[in-house]
């Protein structure tokens, strides 16, 4: 919208860069083009703006195919005017010279010419397709609206140029719209299901994977558990083995040195047994010559005593007896003697 400035019985206009403005005085153009700059005056003045910027016109209307399905388009078209000129000539684009508000509504007729255009050429071709085709024909009504819209002739008249449509959706009624989401719906969740249940089949899977995983490691600590327990037995008894040779190699050498110790003690005690064997002879020989010597010397001293007996007188002989008895009597203290045994003894 301009904006209008006054100044005594003077209004200044001054327009956006978007809008062509032009100045109608006593019949005459006075100024015309965008951005305009004037001053004017309100009682003799004429003032119509026309926006020249690219404006979205959204459109929603309703269409019915060929198997009575009711549908919903919604669309876009994007538009300019291209010759505001002629855009003002055909509709009325005139401004009050004091607020700068348009006195109609233009852009509402424009809005409704061009929902118009753009309708007719939809309805057209969605009565002649199925729902479903209806559905996945957006690109079919883009195409037919776009195509319309671009050699209208009365758009040319208004000076009005379509830069694009668009088909944003094409929908049926909700309960309809949710009946035809069903089997997709359906499809979607059990792809879901299945993904899920592969999910918990691929969890399970690998669950196994690492039980097994597990009870593998588990195998292969115990055997490798046995391995070390059978090498350190047989590194025990390897242990055993040398500690027992090794003792019998002490033992086999203690025995030696006891051995030999044992001959040398007993080639030494038979030497000394012999030596004192070889002593004992020798002094049981010499003991065996002095008797022998001493037995004969006494033999001859008896002998010569006997000899000398053998001449003597017995009463002598009895005397020397008694006296040798007396020598071999033991010692009297007292000695009682009777009549009897001196007149024996006398009698003797």
């Amino acid at each position: 919208m301009a904006d209008i400035s006054r100044f005594g019985f003077l209004r200044h206009l001054r327009a956006a860069p978007t809008s062509w403005v032009r100045q109608h005085s006593r019949g005459r153009v006075r100024h015309e083009g965008v951005s305009q700059s004037f001053y004017f005056r309100a009682l003799t003045s004429a003032l119509s703006e026309v926006p020249v910027d690219d404006r979205e016109l959204p459109l929603l209307f309703h269409a019915r195919t060929s198997d009575f399905a009711d549908v919903t388009v919604q669309a876009t078209v994007t538009y300019r005017i291209k010759d505001p000129a002629l855009a003002a000539n055909r509709l009325d684009f005139s401004i009050d010279p004091v607020t700068g508000a348009w006195r109609a509504q233009p852009l509402d007729q424009l809005a409704t010419v061009l929902a118009e255009l753009a309708q007719q050429p939809a309805l057209d071709l969605l009565i002649g397709m199925t729902l479903t085709e209806a559905l996945s024909g957006v690109g079919r009504v883009r195409g037919i609206i776009s195509a319309a819209l671009a050699d209208d002739a009365r758009l040319a008249e208004l000076g009005v140029s379509v830069a694009s449509a668009r088909v944003v959706a094409i929908r049926p009624e909700p309960e309809l719209e949710r009946a035809l989401q069903t089997p997709t719906r359906e499809a979607v969740q059990g792809e879901a299901d299945r993904a899920t249940y592969e999910r918990r089949a691929t969890a399970v899977e690998r669950e196994r994977a690492i039980a097994e995983n597990e009870l593998q490691s588990k195998i292969e600590l115990a055997r490798r558990e046995q391995q070390l327990i059978e090498q350190k037995g047989a590194n025990t008894r390897r242990r055993a083995e040398t500690d027992a040779a090794a003792e019998l190699v002490t033992v086999q050498a203690r025995l030696e040195r006891e051995k030999a110790v044992a001959l040398a003690a007993a080639d030494t005690s038979r030497v000394t047994t012999a030596a004192e064997a070889e002593r004992g002879r020798l002094i049981a020989d010499a003991n065996a010559d002095a008797t022998r010597v001493v037995g004969l010397a006494q033999a001859e001293v008896e002998a010569a005593k006997l000899a000398a007996y053998r001449d003597m007188d017995p009463e002598i002989l009895h005397a020397l007896a008694v006296r040798e008895l007396a020598g071999q009597l033991p010692e009297i203290g007292q000695l009682t003697i009777t009549p009897d045994l001196v007149s024996k003894f006398l009698g003797r």
